[in-house]
């Protein structure tokens, strides 16, 4: 049945979970563990009054049901809970960032990232200013210091951030790149050559090569995430502005959109760029 039918025959009971602060809560909570009706009445700030109607709708609905003086989510409501917290948690994704996502082309995201998007709550936009024009690349190069590994995903190039990439190399910290084909085409001329050739025999340094449009900026450490993306108007790398984060979560989501783009790619011989 389509989706639209579906919802015009229960909106009442869609309604009845989502348009209800209480509800969400009392779900969000259970999802956690089995709470008390003190306990939810310290998460809520509600009292006892306005508690009970809703944990009765909720046990009418076979979403929670009480045992030894708690109560706890049904199998039925686990799954409902975890869509209601799924769905928090992408909103507040999406609302603690709201302006940087409203101003940058999100194409290079692909929709399992965006429907994860909470994983980037505690993360901090960071951008240029007026007084200082490399704000965010100073704070880039920062979080990169003392990273035990770099992966990253690009579509443009920095000389400098070449330069600092193979010092990063020569140290003996693993440096794994996705590129496009333009940004090979600019490895092999100069500022850029003469880096690229000193790594080619440096084990710990890879390159995975892709044809898609990489509409993004990405790196990723043990400890940091930065990401770039493309202005929404004139279609151009936003070097001005980065969501930064080293929140665990937000981490690993950068990390798995890196393996993302990188099970996609072409490993490509560093040494090969430069045979004639």
């Amino acid at each position: 049945m389509d989706p639209l039918q579906i919802y015009e025959r229960h909106h009442k009971l869609i309604h009845s979970i989502y348009s209800s602060r209480l509800k969400v809560q009392i779900l969000l909570t259970l999802n956690q563990g089995n709470a008390s009706l003190a306990h939810l009445r310290t998460v809520t700030g509600s009292t006892s009054q306005a508690l009970i109607p809703k944990i009765r709708n909720l046990e009418s609905q076979v979403l929670i049901e009480a045992s030894n003086y708690e109560y706890l989510l049904t199998p039925l409501g686990k799954v409902v809970a975890g869509n209601v917290q799924d769905y928090v948690e992408m909103m507040g994704g999406i609302g603690r960032h709201a302006r940087f996502w409203a101003s940058h082309d999100l194409s290079g995201l692909p929709p399992d990232f965006l429907r994860a998007i909470g994983d980037l709550h505690e993360g901090e936009v960071k951008s240029d200013t007026t007084t200082d024009m490399f704000f965010v690349y100073s704070h880039y190069l920062e979080i990169l210091k003392d990273a035990k590994y770099i992966h990253g995903i690009s579509s443009v190039a920095s000389p400098g951030l070449a330069t600092f990439l193979a010092e990063k190399v020569a140290l003996g910290v693993p440096v794994d790149l996705v590129v496009n084909d333009e940004v090979i085409s600019l490895l092999t001329q100069d500022p850029y050559a003469s880096n690229m050739k000193d790594l080619s025999d440096f084990p710990n340094f890879r390159i995975w090569v892709t044809n898609e449009l990489l509409y993004l900026g990405l790196t990723v450490t043990d400890r940091h995430l930065s990401m770039g993306l493309y202005n929404k108007d004139r279609k151009l790398y936003d070097s001005a502005s980065d969501l930064f984060s080293e929140d665990p979560d937000a981490v690993a989501w950068g990390e798995r959109l890196f393996q993302h783009y990188k099970s996609r790619a072409e490993h490509l011989s560093v040494s090969s760029i430069f045979d004639e």
